[in-house]
């Protein structure tokens, strides 16, 4: 398949690109300089959401598209200004994106673009499948504007997937390498109450899935991508200090990380979101690391 990916040079991103590379796979990466070859042997074409930027042509042809840029979520503090570069880095490129692949000849079979569990509200221990109501606050509503954003694609027909993507486990990019080095040094603890659940996904796991999703005809719509064995934090942690051989006797209070972290710490560490991959599961996916404990052993190689 020849496959435009935007986000390519993000953490998901660059572990997703020599996956479908693997896979005999054509990659068009879509980015804001652009060059006719790149060294991995992808090609490069211009997008530049702020300025209205993408040649319509030059996506024709495409069997597929992947959409997974946006700005870091937890990169910095959330000020009016951060929250509102959240907002438009995803709506903006996205709406962008929907609209050109709209107006194309040759639309492609699959449109995958990526949103987030913070689509759901904090629910304790009951479950949250794809058909669950939105949530409110920050993070909702920018998964909700996010997701609506791809409307101009899916009015055409093209088959439209919004992957709402868990926690990503990786050893080279975002929570869980962030927390490394205090496990490693024997500093680690839950987070909050550490009653709340976590929802998470392998990395492997993930672009297997994102991958499953354009691949597969029954995926359109809503799809949790995370993995079924589903923990609290307190479960987490102490899981990963296991697999570590450390203690985890210092937990983050609640207190201390909303003076930290302001708006960010009830959106992003302290919710307890119950999601379970129902749609993926239901459509056949087989989950390589279902469960915490092996999936934390592949990545550390512990």
């Amino acid at each position: 398949m020849k496959i435009a990916i935007t986000g390519s040079s993000g953490l998901v991103g660059s572990a997703l690109v020599p996956f479908l590379l693997t896979g005999g796979h054509q990659v068009i990466r879509l980015v804001r300089q652009a060059s006719e070859t790149n060294n991995d042997g992808t090609t490069s074409i211009l997008w530049n959401p702020e300025q209205v930027q993408l040649n319509v042509t030059e996506l024709e042809g495409v069997d597929a598209v992947i959409n997974l840029a946006g700005e870091n979520i937890a990169g910095k503090r959330w000020t009016d200004e951060q929250k509102k570069r959240i907002l438009d880095s995803r709506v903006k490129g996205t709406s962008l994106l929907a609209r050109t692949l709209s107006q194309l000849k040759q639309p492609p079979k699959a449109f995958f673009s990526a949103s987030a569990i913070g689509y759901y509200p904090p629910n304790g221990d009951q479950i949250l499948t794809e058909t669950s109501a939105a949530g409110t606050g920050f993070l909702s509503e920018v998964c909700q504007a996010w997701e609506a954003a791809t409307k101009p694609a899916e009015d055409v027909g093209i088959r439209t997937i919004h992957g709402r993507i868990g926690i990503v486990l990786s050893a080279k990019g975002g929570a869980l390498a962030a927390q490394l080095p205090l496990f490693r040094w024997g500093l680690g603890g839950r987070i909050g109450p550490g009653t709340q659940y976590t929802p998470w996904i392998a990395m492997y796991d993930l672009i297997a899935a994102i991958l499953y999703c354009v691949m597969q005809e029954s995926m359109r719509g809503a799809a949790n991508l995370t993995a079924p064995g589903i923990v609290t934090n307190q479960e987490f942690t102490k899981t990963l200090g296991h697999v570590l051989h450390r203690p985890t006797f210092l937990p983050a209070p609640a207190w201390a990380l909303r003076l930290a972290l302001g708006e960010m710490a009830d959106g992003l560490l302290l919710p307890s979101l119950k999601v379970v991959p129902e749609r993926l599961q239901q459509a056949g996916f087989v989950f390589t690391y279902p469960q915490l404990e092996p999936a934390l052993r592949h990545l550390l190689a512990q």
